[in-house]
């Protein structure tokens, strides 16, 4: 446990907080109680269902690995953002949490992402945690001149122009993507979208088919170079650049990096810093 960063988070996230946002009384009496209009050491206890000590040892840090369900529950009550959730799991316990704190995180991005996307010349889109496309610029409508898919998910399993612009789809796109979806289902079970995605999937018998097989494990397409038709430039080659955006594993930029004929068979190296070493 990282005692330093996690103690001083949470007594930010409690100074932060006024009682009476939360439905409860700001204090007057006796008890540890944050700066300016915080919350008690109590009350927060009050609110994760426990008590003001058991809250007061974690604040102090004397809970060498809480549990994932304490610190979600003591998140919520604090009304941390996504990604103070995050930081706070992995101050605590040295790992990322398992689910996301609100049942809606990942369903969207800032605002300014639509002008970062058109800022970029190869094609670009960004996807909540549904792939749900949310933005994209101008040379994805060279692919889908009319505006494109809602989904990108479901379009890559799906429809039918997907199976002729994704080439060799039943070997290269299919078999790669499925994973994705089981990926994002196992995490995100209750999102309607997915489930829906899913049921589609196992209708269809080749989808059925390597969804059940589960033999593909990669998740995470950055870094694939994969057969292309472009409507505009002819067969070629995409390499796909994939971030995620935030600290929260849902929405995800996508730069495709097109290169139109035979694979140049060219791997770049990786890059790190000036004076690092590959071990």
């Amino acid at each position: 446990m990282d005692t330093e960063a996690f103690t001083g988070l949470l007594r930010e996230a409690r100074k932060q907080v006024d009682p009476e946002t939360v439905g409860l009384q700001r204090t007057t009496g006796r008890g540890r109680r944050a700066e300016g209009k915080g919350l008690s050491q109590a009350q927060v206890g009050q609110l994760i269902g426990s008590t003001g000590h058991t809250y007061g040892l974690l604040e102090r840090g004397e809970i060498p690995t809480p549990t994932f369900d304490l610190l979600h529950r003591v998140a919520r009550a604090l009304l941390m953002r996504e990604e103070e959730y995050v930081a706070l799991c992995r101050y605590a316990r040295g790992e990322d949490p398992p689910s996301d704190l609100y049942e809606r995180s990942g369903l969207t991005v800032p605002g300014h992402w639509q002008t970062a996307v058109d800022g970029i010349s190869h094609v670009a889109y960004v996807t909540d945690r549904a792939y749900n496309v949310l933005c994209y610029n101008q040379a994805y409508l060279e692919i889908h001149p009319d505006g494109g898919p809602a989904n990108m998910m479901e379009w890559m399993l799906l429809a039918d122009r997907a199976r002729e612009i994704l080439m060799d789809w039943e070997t290269v796109w299919a078999p790669y993507v499925l994973p994705q979806l089981r990926a994002s289902r196992s995490r995100y079970k209750k999102d309607a979208t997915l489930r829906r995605i899913e049921k589609a999937a196992r209708n269809d018998p080749f989808l059925a088919s390597l969804y059940e097989s589960g033999t593909r494990v990669q998740v995470h397409p950055d870094g694939s170079e994969r057969p292309l038709w472009h409507p505009v430039h002819g067969p070629g080659w995409a390499s796909i650049c994939a971030a995620s955006i935030g600290d929260t594993p849902g929405p995800r930029l996508m730069i495709i990096q097109f290169e139109a004929g035979e694979r140049s068979h060219r791997r770049l190296p990786h890059l790190r810093a000036a004076g690092t070493s590959e071990s």
